[in-house]
């Protein structure tokens, strides 16, 4: 099953327009773009996402809605590109829902997670040439160890980096949770490797550089009066989507309509636990 996380908020935040134009930057499974769509009576989605094998996916979940959805493959940074081959300068509201998605990080092929074992890859986009692998075996030791401090915010960076560089050749997902599980063992509930993988898959993915890009384009792509909808799942993103909307109000060009972040309901939670860390904030654009 796929669920949509905070639906009901991006709905209420977005406040749809039977005859608009929409963009979901990041289309995934096609959760939230099928019920924007749902709600659209002449209007359109343009659907975008940069993992082509998800937008098939959506294409198949959302048949039944294809009149109302034009799917386009692009990453943020290509956000605006996208909506002019789908014939939109501007639309009435964009929704972006960060990181990776649940099909990504269970599918062992793409080697995200070291639930299974898999290749260590962790690339969205089959197109893309940095794979894990390649910064887990060729990085420098110093490289590697100020990558997982700053994008896994693991405080153990150098020890693992250390024990990384040492275990080199590493050919697979589980050889690298071993890898970090013998050099800074359980402390907690998490695995030891979950900040290591988290920091490869952002730095595979360049996700910080295509969040700071989607957070300028945003403003130069929505009309005045309609809302920029952004779900987070870590801090270093949401403290990124935080200061932008500030940014954007304190100068004149946007009012913020979330005062506090929105989080998941506990009913929410309960029947959707990967949604527990979402959060959302929203601002109109003036």
């Amino acid at each position: 099953m796929h669920y949509p996380v905070l639906l009901d908020s991006v709905l209420q935040y977005l406040a749809i327009r039977p005859d608009g134009i929409y963009a979901d930057a990041t289309a995934g499974l096609g959760g939230h773009t099928a019920a924007i769509a749902a709600r659209l009576t002449t209007g359109t989605v343009i659907a975008c996402d940069r993992d082509e094998e998800s937008l098939e996916i959506a294409r198949r979940n959302t048949a039944h809605l294809a009149g109302r959805i034009r799917f386009e493959q692009a990453r943020f940074s290509e956000l605006r590109a996208a909506l002019s081959r789908a014939g939109a300068a501007r639309v009435d509201g964009l929704l972006a829902d960060l990181g990776a998605s649940r099909f990504q990080l269970t599918n062992p092929a793409r080697g995200f997670s070291f639930q299974s074992d898999g290749p260590l890859d962790m690339r969205m986009s089959g197109g893309q040439e940095l794979t894990a692998s390649d910064i887990v075996n060729t990085y420098a030791e110093k490289a590697l160890a100020d990558l997982i401090f700053e994008f896994g915010q693991e405080r153990r960076a150098r020890k693992i980096a250390r024990a990384i560089v040492r275990a080199r050749p590493i050919q697979s997902t589980l050889h690298l949770a071993r890898v970090v599980e013998r050099a800074a063992p359980r402390t907690g509930r998490l695995h030891p490797a979950t900040q290591t993988f988290m920091s490869l898959r952002i730095a595979v993915n360049q996700e910080m550089e295509e969040l700071e890009s989607l957070l300028e384009l945003a403003p130069e792509v929505v009309h005045a009066g309609r809302p920029i909808v952004i779900i987070s799942f870590m801090s270093l993103e949401d403290t990124r989507v935080k200061r932008a909307f500030q940014g954007l109000a304190r100068s004149g060009r946007a009012r913020i309509l979330t005062k506090h972040v929105v989080r998941p309901a506990a009913e929410e939670v309960r029947v959707n636990p990967a949604s527990r860390s979402g959060r959302l904030r929203a601002l109109l654009m003036l």
